[in-house]
């Protein structure tokens, strides 16, 4: 695949959002055509209707609970046209960090083009603001090894689905995302050794790297957290040519072979400019002298990592990357020069049919029986919970987006993202993400949710920063063992925090949970002191190498906030590395 010419690609998004409303029509019209013979839609009485009134008043909203028994049919082997009106040949396995288990998502080359088109929007914009120069980019991905179903669907996870489909390296290529390392390590048995392996890629092209790419900002600031470990033992490799012994499967350790050649001069330069450094402010430029941004999801649950890895980018531009989640795409990021704390994403009105429950500021329904409203309907400023229907065919209404769609067969299906509109680009919303609904700490009629913690952890985390200190990572949980139950906040933090700061941390924590239901609680005992619970350096690297060994691949991993009664491995982990505990004197 030729590379695109991004002008047009712009010109054909902007046709695309001039009427989102007609698009928007017409797409549920198609979705509704392709699948009027599945199962699901026939049950519901549809009768070959296709127009929006029809739809909305016999189709009910659903969550994933909803539509198991119908996904597990597919998986276990039924032929017959299900949820859609085309046979199903693969699953994607979520990470299962948000709600403790991993979801099965149905899969197919549909997802992967309807990936590749998001990027290719979000890299037109993109590279209008940033051109990139001829080279190669340093990514952070990884694969897993993919199985089967019981009914024997092809099942890995999404990202794995992805970098195993044939068209993707073309697609890829088309838009100057070709990764420096070669496939053999994005595939590795191993996370660590390929973590290692993408390091020492990315030095030996350093002069080529045009951009630094993970899927989630967690990887990026892991990967280089793990470059201060090595770095030395990585110029070592670079100046014998020969790699570490660390690295023992024979798939990597071969393909790396073809790369290495002994270069004292690189590994001295690269020594030097590590020897340089303050505090490792700035390696990622230093490293990599041509790089032009860093790209990955920056938004949501990979907000607190911004702060580590604008210490590594220095004054290279973080762009976050674009919206979606396990069921599919939603958005592009088409203003990249926006930071990612402000970052927002367009809809594309022909990737599937959208509606919007409204929400008030605390994440409830404004009303008891919720009418969803339109693409077009919603309004600025306002919280909405985001119902997506998907596509199971293609779209022809426009060249360059000519999506092959979904084939997920989702109807009305609520995702529980709450999103702010924070404006319109011609006539199709543009997005910020806020929450997940359901990731929430309460007790009585408080109700916290994971942006409330993150703000609660950072208040607490400039408190640390005055004493050099950092907060590694965190999470948290309900505590109803004692009476009345209470908060516990867990930390991984950096050094030796002394015991009148931590303590200093945990009323500042509980103070800073605002919510006027935890206030009000909290005053009348209906609500415990918060506790604070600090962990061994390690312990959230624990927590990761349960996910990797239940087969998530880093790439996909995000630290679960919020630790259900369900997630009862993570609780167990985290509660068995408390170093030390404290509890709230601030009401």
């Amino acid at each position: 695949m030729e590379g695109i010419n991004t002008d047009e690609v712009i010109e054909e998004f902007e046709a695309l959002t001039k009427d989102a409303g007609m698009v928007q029509r017409e797409t549920l019209e198609r979705i509704l055509e392709e699948n009027g013979s599945a199962e699901y839609l026939q049950n519901l009485g549809l009768n070959g209707r296709t127009d929006p009134e029809s739809f909305k008043s016999c189709v009910p909203l659903v969550t994933h609970k909803d539509l198991e028994a119908y996904i597990y049919r597919i998986a276990d082997g039924d032929p017959s046209p299900i949820l859609t009106g085309k046979p199903i040949p693969n699953m994607s396995l979520s990470s299962g960090t948000t709600q403790g288990r991993r979801k099965l998502v149905p899969f197919n080359d549909e997802l992967m083009e309807n990936t590749l088109q998001i990027y290719r929007t979000s890299f037109a914009f993109r590279n209008r603001e940033f051109p990139l120069e001829k080279g190669k980019s340093l990514q952070f991905v990884y694969s897993s090894t993919p199985g089967k179903t019981k009914g024997g669907l092809g099942a890995g996870t999404a990202t794995t689905n992805l970098f195993r489909n044939s068209k993707y390296k073309n697609g890829m290529k088309a838009i100057q995302f070709q990764c420096c390392s070669p496939d053999e390590v994005i595939f590795g048995p191993d996370f660590h050794q390929s973590l290692y392996c993408h390091l020492l890629c990315g030095l030996l092209f350093r002069e080529e790297i045009q951009f630094v790419f993970s899927t989630f900002a967690h990887s990026i600031v892991l990967a280089f957290r793990t470059f201060e470990q090595v770095w030395q033992e990585l110029c070592d490799d670079i100046r014998d040519g020969e790699l570490s012994s660390r690295v023992t499967a024979p798939s990597v350790r071969m393909a790396m072979s073809k790369l290495l050649k002994p270069s004292p001069e690189l590994a001295d330069l690269i020594y030097k400019k590590c020897s340089g450094l303050s505090n490792w402010y700035g390696l990622i430029p230093e490293l990599f002298p041509n790089a032009k941004y860093i790209y990955g999801i920056m938004t949501g649950s990979m907000e607190p990592y911004l702060k580590k890895l604008r210490h590594y980018a220095g004054e290279l531009p973080l762009m976050s990357a674009d919206y979606g989640t396990s069921e599919g795409w939603i958005a592009a990021n088409v203003n990249p020069k926006l930071p990612p704390e402000l970052a927002t994403f367009a809809v594309l009105p022909n990737i599937g049919y959208f509606e919007f429950i409204p929400l008030n500021n605390d994440g409830e329904r404004l009303y008891m029986d919720p009418k969803p409203v339109g693409l077009t309907e919603v309004k600025i400023g306002e919280d909405y919970e985001i119902i997506v229907t998907t596509f199971a065919g293609k779209s022809s209404r426009f060249r360059l987006f000519t999506l092959t769609p979904l084939m997920l067969g989702l109807y009305r299906y609520r995702l529980g993202d709450v999103v702010r509109v924070a404006g319109f680009h011609n006539s199709t919303p543009e997005l910020k993400f806020v929450c997940r609904r359901n990731l929430i700490l309460s007790i009585n009629i408080d109700k916290n949710t994971e942006k409330d913690l993150q703000l609660s952890v950072e208040e607490a985390g400039k408190l640390l920063a005055e004493e050099k200190l950092e907060i590694i990572d965190f999470s948290s949980l309900v505590d109803l063992s004692t009476d009345p139950g209470h908060y516990v906040i867990f930390l991984e933090i950096t050094g030796e925090p002394s015991e009148e700061v931590l303590k200093e941390c945990c009323d500042c924590l509980d103070r800073s949970f605002i919510d006027a239901g935890y206030v009000s609680s909290r005053k009348v005992k209906a609500i415990g002191p918060l506790e604070l619970r600090v962990v061994w350096r390690g312990t959230f690297q624990k927590i990761l190498e349960h996910y990797l060994g239940l087969g998530t691949v880093v790439s996909q991993f995000k630290t679960p906030r919020c630790v259900g009664p369900m997630n009862s491995k993570v609780q167990q982990i985290l509660c068995n590395n408390v170093a030390k505990t404290y509890f709230s004197t601030a009401f």
